[in-house]
C-alpha cells in the first residue's frame, strides 16, 4: 500500500482530511506534518498533536518562521481579525469608481470570479451613471498569509520525497475559501505539476474537501468517525478556548455544523466542562 501524509493544521478541514487518508490508505500508511510558522496562536499546533494521538497516526513539527518575519497578516502580526469578509468563494463588488454595491439590508454583494461583470449578451453591468461594475481588486481578508498554502505544500513534497511518500493529502476548499487565491482547483493542480517537473518525483496532491461545503464536510466527518478527534480540533481565529464565536472562522463552522444537523463535539467538550 502507498503511503500518504497529511498536512494538518488541526483545524476542521485537516482533520475530516486526516481520516480520509486513514480511510484510503490504512492508518499504518499516515502520517501527519504541521508547521510552525510563526502564528500567533500555537494553540493550533497543540491541536494538531493531540488530534495525531487520536487517530494514532505519527506527526510532526517542522518550523518555518519566515512568515512572521514577512508580516502583514492578521495571522501572523497583532492585527485585528477582518471580521468584514466576503461570503464564501466570493469577492466584493464595486463601481469603477471603488464604492462597494450593498443589497437592500446593507451587505456587501460579491461574486466568484474578478474583472468586469458581464450580461449573457457579453457587455458590461453599468450602474444608472454609467459606470462599470466590477469585483474590487484586493479585498482579500487580513487573515490571507500570501503563499502559505504553497509554501506548505513544496515543504511538505520535499518531506515526502525523502521518505518516499507519494500522496500529500491537503484540507483546503475553494467553495469556503474567503478569497483565498490558493485554496482553489487551479491552483492546486498547477503547483502538483510544477513539484513532479522540479523533484522529478510522482507526487499526488488529494484535495478531498475541494468541492465540498464545511455542511457536506461535517457529514463527511461522521462518515468516517472523526468525531471524538474533532472535540480537540481549533478554528477560531481569534486563539480562543472556548472558541470566540464571531470571527469568520467560528462562525463558518457553526453555520456548517448547523445545516449538517450535528452538534460540534468541540463546543460540546467545552460546555460538558462548563456545567
Amino acid at each position: 500500500m502507498c503511503k500518504a501524509l497529511v498536512v494538518l493544521s488541526g483545524g476542521q478541514d485537516s482533520t475530516t482530511c486526516l481520516y480520509w487518508a486513514i480511510k484510503e490508505f490504512g492508518r499504518e500508511n499516515v502520517s501527519s506534518l504541521s508547521f510552525d510558522y510563526g502564528q500567533r496562536h500555537k494553540i493550533e499546533l497543540e491541536a494538531a498533536r493531540k488530534v495525531s494521538e487520536i487517530a494514532a497516526v505519527a506527526h510532526e513539527i517542522l518550523p518555518i518562521d519566515t512568515f512572521s518575519v514577512l508580516g502583514g497578516n492578521a495571522l501572523t502580526d497583532d492585527i485585528n481579525i477582518d471580521d468584514s469578509l466576503p461570503e464564501a468563494g466570493g469577492s466584493l463588488l464595486k463601481t469603477a469608481e471603488g464604492s462597494l454595491l450593498k443589497t437592500a439590508d446593507g451587505s456587501s454583494l460579491n461574486t466568484a470570479e474578478g474583472s468586469l461583470l458581464k450580461t449573457a449578451d457579453g457587455s458590461s453591468l453599468k450602474t444608472a451613471e454609467g459606470s462599470s461594475l466590477k469585483t474590487a481588486e484586493g479585498s482579500l481578508p487580513n487573515t490571507f498569509v500570501p503563499g502559505r498554502n504553497l509554501i506548505f505544500l513544496t515543504f511538505a513534497a520535499a518531506y515526502a520525497y525523502q521518505r518516499s511518500i507519494k500522496h500529500l493529502i491537503t484540507g483546503v476548499a475553494q467553495t469556503d475559501y474567503s478569497g483565498y487565491p490558493d485554496c482553489r482547483e487551479n491552483t492546486l493542480i498547477s503547483l502538483e505539476n510544477t513539484l513532479r517537473l522540479g523533484m522529478e518525483y510522482d507526487i499526488t496532491i488529494h484535495t478531498p474537501l475541494m468541492n465540498l461545503n464545511k455542511a457536506d464536510t461535517v457529514s463527511l466527518a461522521e462518515k468516517l468517525g472523526a468525531m471524538d478527534a474533532m472535540a480537540y480540533t481549533h478554528t477560531c481565529y481569534n486563539g480562543e478556548q472556548p472558541p470566540c464565536g464571531h470571527c469568520q472562522a467560528c462562525l463558518l463552522r457553526a453555520k456548517g455544523f448547523s445545516e449538517a444537523g450535528t452538534e460540534d463535539p468541540l463546543i460540546e467538550r467545552f460546555q460538558f466542562f462548563s456545567n
